[in-house]
């Protein structure tokens, strides 16, 4: 039995962050509803590289994160849309939804609405400043608030211009936050029996994605300085080697020396960690000059030999078909989607269980795919349905 089980949620949220929340939910057996307008669904429906998924409604940037969830279409400004999905709430236990701060409210569906009529409902606002504060109404996008945020500010090479880190990583990150919330939210309702309202913003996102830096700076530690590929221990950096790159972690005092003697160098002299910051300049000229006399796999082997980190840059296209990685669950391979082919694959969690975890048993959907069946669960009947269908309520 997965720990979801059971938990039915409804997804209104579009993009990325909140529903790759909701996807990692419904990987842990949650039943979730999604919820597209019906004349335009999700905008990241015809987005990815590429373009035949993209034709299909299906892009790669939709199905990454809507695998195992059913499809309807509401028009939540309609009173019928509304009423539709007040019965939605009626019958879950999660609602998620990353409008504008104060639109749904607006509308009579904001949390206070929601408790009325499902006194244990767990409702989940996911947006880029939060529900307060003087931005709280402004939209934002990932690299918006990777600009706002102070991330940027910690990327790039000394001299460089402040640089966007390449993934959407705000939109993932906040996205698994609001499902670590949500699930702390489900957990707390077995014990107090109550509501829950979770708050999200992908600022705050960001700042406890950058937790060690945030604290550095707000206890005299001083402002972020660019580093590239290095730290301020040389032995915690990447470097050049005959044949590509190699990341290496020698950090602490007793790995320095380790990592020293390996390499075939007298003991290191440092003793504290600031010892090995002063000495940085010079620790780093040597390591280069004498990396670039040896190949990757070598190096990496001295050092898995002596315990310490070490690892060769790859290529995305390496690292999903090395050995590790086919080792793990953390891709899986639809064997069919209708109009996409086989095989087609996607991420599903970063973590497996003995039993009960992550899976993955239902492809993306259409757009609007389960509309008549969520509805005939409600107790609409055919008719009903055709005539919601005509007045563009679904």
């Amino acid at each position: 039995m997965q720990p979801f089980a059971g938990v039915k949620v409804i997804d209104m949220t579009h993009v990325l962050a909140g529903p790759f929340c909701a996807y990692q939910l419904s990987v842990m057996g949650a039943d979730v509803i999604k919820i597209e307008n019906p004349k335009e669904g999700d905008m990241v429906r015809p987005s990815g590289s590429v373009k035949a998924f993209n034709k299909e409604g299906l892009g790669t940037a939709f199905i990454t994160q809507n695998s195992n969830k059913r499809a309807i279409t509401l028009d939540i400004k309609t009173a019928k849309g509304q009423a539709i999905l007040k019965r939605l709430w009626a019958i879950s236990d999660v609602f998620i939804e990353n409008y504008r701060a104060g639109a749904l409210p607006k509308l009579g569906l904001g949390y206070e609405d929601a408790v009325k009529v499902n006194p244990r409902i767990i409702y989940c606002s996911m947006t880029g400043f939060g529900q307060t504060g003087p931005k709280a109404q402004n939209t934002a996008y990932d690299n918006v608030i990777q600009a706002y945020s102070g991330l940027m500010t910690t990327t790039g090479r000394p001299g460089d211009k402040p640089l966007k880190v390449g993934p959407p990583v705000l939109d993932y990150g906040s996205g698994i936050m609001a499902a670590y919330a949500i699930s702390c939210a489900l957990f707390q309702r077995t014990r107090t029996g109550k509501s829950q309202y979770i708050d999200v913003a992908m600022m705050d996102a960001a700042f406890m994605l950058m937790s060690s830096t945030v604290t550095d700076y707000l206890n005299g530690g001083g402002a972020p300085k660019l580093m590239g590929n290095g730290s301020d221990n040389a032995g915690y950096a990447c470097y050049d080697a005959k044949d590509g790159m190699v990341a290496i972690g020698g950090w602490t005092v007793s790995q320095q020396n380790r990592m020293w003697k390996v390499l075939g160098f007298a003991e290191g002299k440092a003793r504290t960690l600031e010892d090995i910051q002063h000495a940085h300049d010079e620790q780093e000229k040597v390591l280069a000059a004498h990396f670039k006399t040896l190949n990757c796999d070598d190096l990496v082997v001295l050092f898995h030999k002596s315990g310490l980190p070490a690892e060769k840059v790859q290529t995305l296209a390496d690292a999903l078909a090395s050995p590790q990685a086919k080792s793990r669950s953390v891709i899986h391979r639809h064997p069919e989607i209708p109009g996409l082919g086989k095989n087609i694959a996607v991420p599903v969690a970063a973590f497996t269980y003995a039993h009960g975890g992550p899976a993955v048993h239902s492809p993306p959907p259409r757009h609007g795919q389960h509309t008549d069946d969520v509805l005939s669960g409600l107790g609409y009947d055919a008719a009903g349905i055709a005539e919601l269908r005509k007045e563009g309520v679904v």
